[in-house]
């Protein structure tokens, strides 16, 4: 069901500006190639939760299995197999270069959004059975 969030939206839009700003400005070993990895999924779980309805976990297992897929697909090679190698826009969007870390990364991404989701939740939770005074 499709639901447009805006809180969501304007938290995806927010670390969107982070990503973009990582991309141009940071060139290091560890914020841009690391880092970087663990907040797109965060950003495509915030995203998609603009305008999806959908248990927060499903999503997020989601978006972590499209992050795998993307993976496996650098693994394979996957941009050399379509005879895509020398379109930048595909190289940069499919990725041309696996790298175990960055499936941590993607991981370590979920594990956030599933703790961020849940901490959310219960905090909501406490705050709407709290005594009125």
């Amino acid at each position: 069901m499709v639901l447009f969030n805006r809180k969501y939206f304007f938290a995806s839009c927010a670390l969107f500006l982070v990503l973009v700003y990582i991309a141009l400005f940071v060139n290091d070993q560890f914020i841009r190639p690391f880092l970087g990895d663990v907040l797109v999924v965060g950003w495509m779980y915030l995203f998609l939760k603009s305008f999806i309805k959908l248990q927060s976990y499903k999503l997020a297992h989601a978006v972590l299995f499209f992050s795998y897929s993307v993976e496996v697909a650098q693994f394979f090679d996957l941009v050399t197999i379509l005879g895509l190698e020398h379109i930048k826009a595909a190289r940069i969007i499919i990725g041309a270069t696996f790298d175990w870390l960055d499936l941590l990364a993607y991981t370590i991404g979920w594990f956030s959004i599933i703790l961020i989701e849940y901490y959310r939740v219960a905090l909501a939770k406490k705050k709407n059975t709290a005594p009125h005074s």
